[in-house]
C-alpha cells in the first residue's frame, strides 16, 4: 500500500482565476485590438495623404499626425464655403463693370470725361474689395495656424502687432 500524499484540491475562488487569467487574456485582447486599429488608421492616413512616411512613425506621432490631418481637412471643408459667394461676387461685379463700359461706348451722348471717371471708381473699388478680400484670407489662415508650444495658446505678439499695423475695413461697396 503506497503512501497517498496529502493533496488537497486547491480551491481556486472566481476573483482569483480572473486576476490570474482572464485579466490578463482580456488585457492581450483589447491590446491587440487597439493596434489593429492604429495600424489601419495609420494606413488610411498614409493614404489619404499620399505620404508613406507615417508608416515608420511610432504609435504616439502617427495618432498627432492623424489628428493634424483631421484638422486639416475640416478646415478645407469649412473654407471652401465662404469664397464661393466672394468668387461669385467678384464675377458678376466683373461682369457689370464690362456692360456699364459697353453701354457707356454705345452712347453718343456720354462725356469720355464721365466715362473715364465712372470706370476709374469701378476700378478702384474692384482692387479694394480685392484687397480686402486678400486680408480677409490672412485672417484666415493665422487662425488655423497653430500656436508654437512656447505660446500661452491666447494670442500672439506678432498677430497682435498686425492687427495693430493694418486697420479693417469690412465695409464693401455693393449694387444692391
Amino acid at each position: 500500500m503506497s503512501p497517498q500524499a496529502n493533496i488537497e484540491p486547491t480551491i481556486v475562488s472566481k476573483t482569483q482565476h480572473y486576476l490570474k487569467v482572464k485579466k490578463p487574456l482580456l488585457e492581450r485582447q483589447r491590446r491587440a485590438r487597439m493596434n489593429k486599429c492604429l495600424d489601419t488608421l495609420k494606413t488610411l492616413v498614409a493614404e489619404f495623404q499620399g505620404d508613406d512616411a507615417i508608416l515608420r512613425l511610432d504609435k504616439a506621432e502617427m495618432l498627432e499626425a492623424a489628428l493634424v490631418f483631421m484638422r486639416k481637412q475640416v478646415v478645407q471643408q469649412q473654407a471652401p464655403v465662404s469664397p464661393l459667394p466672394m468668387n461669385s461676387f467678384r464675377n458678376g461685379y466683373m461682369n457689370a463693370v464690362s456692360e456699364i463700359s459697353r453701354v457707356m461706348a454705345c452712347n453718343s451722348t456720354m462725356s469720355v470725361d464721365i466715362g473715364k471717371t465712372v470706370m476709374t471708381h469701378l476700378g478702384v473699388e474692384f482692387q479694394r474689395m480685392l484687397q480686402s478680400d486678400q486680408h480677409h484670407e490672412t485672417q484666415l489662415e493665422s487662425s488655423i495656424r497653430p500656436a508654437s508650444p512656447a505660446s500661452s495658446g491666447y494670442h500672439s505678439d506678432v498677430e497682435e502687432s498686425e492687427a495693430a499695423a493694418s486697420p479693417k475695413t469690412d465695409s464693401m461697396w455693393r449694387p444692391w
